[in-house]
């Protein structure tokens, strides 16, 4: 039962902190489960952080079940899931309120784009620890940068090419990406 209440309170806090949400808040939840507490391995993670994005949902909320589920079975997936979106609610809500009785404030709009910005930084770097790990297969300072799996980045490449040159849908990207590593994998 500690590790249910400790899921929740660690996701009641990144979920308090996620501004930007989806993206954004992955590498808020890899400090928590992965560095800090040592829940799961960072390999671990970057395969919750796969299926995450093959399920639907926000990605966020889907991370963060996954995690629970891995830690502490059905009650721990319930427990970081409620944690992860509850403080998000509650602001939202609270922000909506804001907002419809501001709505036409300088000062507001000015707020708005600062966060605007921030949430980019948060989504970029969420994308560089991601990189990191499927090309080097680590993502802190003892990442060695000698060792880039060839492979995946040949993979990851032309999976680029395939949607932003040929917009190819996202699903059968992620299909011939999932058969590519069932063939340079298994």
């Amino acid at each position: 039962m500690n590790t249910i209440w400790e899921l929740l309170c660690t996701f009641l806090r990144i979920g308090l902190l996620s501004i930007g949400g989806g993206y954004a808040i992955i590498p808020l939840i890899q400090e928590q489960v992965v560095e800090q507490t040592g829940w799961i391995s960072e390999k671990m993670f970057t395969d919750i952080i796969t299926i995450s994005q093959m399920t639907p949902g926000p990605l966020a909320v889907n991370t963060s079940t996954f995690v629970g589920l891995q830690i502490g079975g059905i009650a721990g997936a319930i427990a970081a899931t409620v944690g992860c979106i509850l403080c998000g609610m509650i602001i939202s809500l609270t922000l909506y309120h804001f907002f419809q009785t501001h709505e036409k404030s300088m000062y507001v709009l000015e707020v708005l784009n600062g966060l605007k910005s921030a949430s980019l930084g948060l989504i970029i770097s969420a994308a560089f620890t991601i990189l990191l790990l499927a090309l080097f297969g680590g993502n802190g300072p003892e990442t060695d940068f000698s060792t880039m799996n060839a492979t995946a980045l040949a993979v990851f490449l032309g999976m680029l090419v395939l949607l932003r040159k040929w917009k190819m849908h996202p699903i059968m990207v992620m299909l011939i990406s999932g058969s590519l590593g069932l063939v340079f994998y298994l």
